[in-house]
């Protein structure tokens, strides 16, 4: 119960921060991403953020990481892993293509389902089948090509 109240705090946090520094806006992010300023609208905010985020975050995980083991679990889930495959990399393309084109991800996207538009629903709905190909393509590989 405490893992859930915890991680239901820590959504919120996130949700609040991502609307606050408007994130949550498609146009904002795609702005970002006009570093070339072609259409006249670059906005650097973003990078403001990311660095926020990393400010945060780097001594967090040495704080988390100099413990034995987190507060609310057995063990902490890292990855066990930490090539730059062939799979990371088309995913980080296939995410900052995504990314770019909608000016939704996947953590700015929840809190813009409230707004009560359609583009996050169709973008969330698109995320799902995204996931859902990928698993089964990664099944697939995994049986060695073969079908049930």
């Amino acid at each position: 119960m405490a893992r859930t109240i915890a991680g239901f705090l820590i959504g919120i946090l996130f949700g609040l921060g991502v609307t606050l520094a408007g994130m949550i806006n498609p146009a904002k992010v795609q702005n970002f991403f006009d570093v070339f300023d072609l259409y006249g609208r670059f906005d650097p905010s973003l990078a403001l953020v990311i660095a926020a985020a990393l400010a945060v975050t780097i001594p967090g995980y040495r704080l988390a990481l100099g413990r034995g083991r987190p507060v609310l679990d057995d063990r902490f889930h890292l990855p066990n892993t930490s090539t730059i495959d062939n799979r990371l990399i088309a995913g980080a393309a296939v995410f900052g293509i995504g990314w770019g084109l909608s000016g939704y991800c996947p953590g700015g996207v929840i809190p813009a389902l409230g707004l009560g538009r359609m583009e996050p629903v169709v973008f969330t709905l698109a995320l799902l089948v995204g996931i859902a190909v990928a698993y089964a393509w990664q099944r697939r590989a995994a049986s060695g090509g073969r079908t049930a």
